[in-house]
C-alpha cells in the first residue's frame, strides 16, 4: 500500500492531519511507511496534482476525490465531513474508510477502486 501525505507549510493544519493518518495506520495494524511530500510552489503543485494542504493518497486514490475541484493549489483544504460539514482535516472515520478500501483493492486485484 503506497501512502502519500501531500502539504502546504502555510496551512496550519497539515500536522494534525499527519498525526491522524499515523494514529489510524496503528490503530489498523498497518505499516506507517508514509511518504511526506512538501509542496513548495506553484510548479510543485502542478507535478504532484494538489488540490490543497491537507492531501492524503492512497495507492494514488485521494481520500475525498470528490473534493478535489479546478486545478493544482497552493493553499488550504477542506473536507466534508460524514456530519456535511466542512473541516480543514480529514476525520478518522474517512482515514479509516480509505485504508479499508485500499485494504480490499489490494486483496482483490480485479475490483474497482
Amino acid at each position: 500500500m503506497r501512502i502519500e501525505f501531500l502539504y502546504w507549510e502555510e496551512c496550519p493544519s497539515h500536522p494534525e492531519a499527519l498525526a491522524r493518518l499515523r494514529g489510524v495506520l496503528g490503530e489498523e495494524g498497518l505499516p506507517g511507511d508514509i511518504e511526506v511530500i512538501r509542496v513548495e510552489t506553484e510548479e510543485d503543485a502542478r507535478r504532484h496534482a494538489f488540490p490543497g494542504s491537507p492531501t492524503i493518497r492512497i495507492d494514488g486514490v485521494d481520500l475525498q476525490p470528490e473534493g478535489v475541484q479546478g486545478g493544482a493549489l497552493l493553499t488550504c483544504r477542506t473536507y466534508r465531513t460524514e456530519a456535511g460539514r466542512l473541516s480543514p482535516l480529514p476525520t478518522v472515520t474517512m482515514i479509516r474508510r480509505a485504508l479499508q478500501a485500499a485494504r480490499r483493492r489490494t486483496s482483490d486485484p480485479g475490483g474497482m477502486p
